[in-house]
């Protein structure tokens, strides 16, 4: 299990990313159009710059559901590799199905 606190703060992000996203979609827009002066652009860029660091979708980590776990997450189950392993081995995930050989 992870720590609760590790678990949060990515809540925490995840919000952030929601909460920021349009006027971060909106800014680099103006930053990427060739067309505008560079005084524009210079100023959206450095507004962008400006904006919570966390309201950036690449600080968001995706976690397991059930223990928290940051490595290994499969993002179709959202379920990290041992308790993927664990489900499907008792026959809890739908549309999963046990190898053998």
């Amino acid at each position: 299990m992870a720590k609760l606190s590790s678990i949060n703060k990515n809540n925490r992000r995840a919000g952030m990313i929601k909460k920021h996203a349009a006027k971060r979609a909106a800014l680099k827009a103006i930053i990427m159009k060739r067309d505008l002066p560079f005084d524009e652009r210079l100023q959206a860029q450095i507004t962008l710059a400006a904006m919570p660091r966390n309201s950036s979708k690449v600080r968001h980590r995706n976690r397991c559901e059930l223990t928290g776990r940051a490595r290994g997450t499969y993002r179709k189950f959202k379920l990290s590799r041992i308790k993927l392993r664990e489900l499907g081995s008792f026959g809890r995930l739908p549309g999963l199905t046990k190898a053998s050989w």
